[in-house]
């Protein structure tokens, strides 16, 4: 292969992983022009269009999502055995995209920076919008780097590790009718619930045990961030069925009471997930291990307390 040629295949390759001929070229630090250039060269030499207009935006072609998946193993393991030891934190330049709730927004963005700050102050952390259903879809676009989310798909081209399985408990206003004794199946379903829904979807994992034993709740609102539930509870009859590390403030400061669920809610673990293309990403896999220690040290605190606030 001529020198030209792979120079076409790595400025193809980062139009493919950022999904914009802009973003590719910051990537590569190249003028726009240039990579547009380079694009042209590829049509021609490749005797095959590569991107449709959409919009703002491009969209490969199926000559193009073939010919990637094709080279971005070679290119992979080419980058990985010339730039393996390359990432070095004190003076990476760098911006990571996360894709992430709120929830672990909250959790993970103030511990994470403390630690940018004291060892990577040139890395930056952008979160972009979570849409839990779309997860992988962020990451095969290249809208992301990394995302946190509830994945339980298995596909060959996503990677993922283990971060939590939340713990569903019942929240409520300290003067609630139900705060003071264990919480019966019976007043469980025949009590309004509040729902935290950010697909917009009105039926919860708690539906679906309800169902198993022939029952059913009044979802009687939904919100689509946890944000929004302690001020909701606190003034309403409303109970709300979440997991206990999303409120942990407002537990352990008995804003709120906790009750066991009389139902089993099977957690969904929650993983972060990136693209196998990524898999030597010396920089992500120094981002994904911070990450992973907080969680695990917030979830490890978290439940220690949990139990002297949770009435059984």
């Amino acid at each position: 292969m001529r020198p030209q040629e792979l120079n076409l295949l790595m400025i193809f390759d980062a139009i493919m992983t950022e999904g914009s001929i802009t973003r590719a070229a910051e990537q590569l630090s190249l003028t726009q022009p240039a990579v547009s250039n380079a694009l042209a060269r590829m049509r021609v030499a490749w005797g095959e269009e590569l991107f449709i207009k959409d919009g703002r935006n491009i969209q490969p072609t199926a000559f193009a999502n073939n010919l990637w998946g094709q080279i971005q193993g070679p290119l992979g393991s080419l980058e990985h055995a010339i730039n393996q030891s390359e990432f070095n934190p004190a003076t990476a330049q760098r911006t990571f995209r996360i894709s992430a709730a709120d929830i672990f927004v909250e959790m993970i963005w103030g511990p994470l920076r403390k630690i940018i700050e004291q060892q990577a102050p040139g890395i930056n952390i952008h979160a972009i919008p979570n849409r839990a259903v779309e997860a992988a879809n962020v990451l095969k676009d290249a809208e992301a780097e990394l995302a946190i989310n509830r994945y339980t798909l298995s596909e060959n081209v996503i990677r993922a590790e283990h971060l939590l399985k939340p713990k569903y408990v019942v929240l409520m206003r300290p003067d609630h009718p139900l705060a003071n004794a264990p919480l019966s199946i019976t007043d469980f379903a025949n009590t309004d619930h509040l729902l935290v829904s950010i697909t917009g979807d009105i039926l919860g994992p708690s539906d679906q045990a309800l169902r198993v034993l022939g029952l059913k709740r009044r979802v009687a609102m939904t919100v689509n961030n946890a944000a929004n539930v302690p001020n909701i509870l606190k003034n309403t009859d409303l109970i709300c069925v979440i997991p206990s590390i999303a409120l942990e403030q407002e537990i352990f400061t008995n804003e709120l009471v906790v009750l066991k669920s009389p139902i089993d809610t099977p957690p969904t673990p929650v993983s972060v997930i990136w693209h196998k293309r990524q898999d030597n990403d010396a920089g992500l896999q120094w981002i994904r291990r911070h990450i992973v220690a907080i969680i695990q040290q917030r979830v490890s605190s978290h439940d220690k307390k949990l139990g002297k606030y949770l009435l059984r």
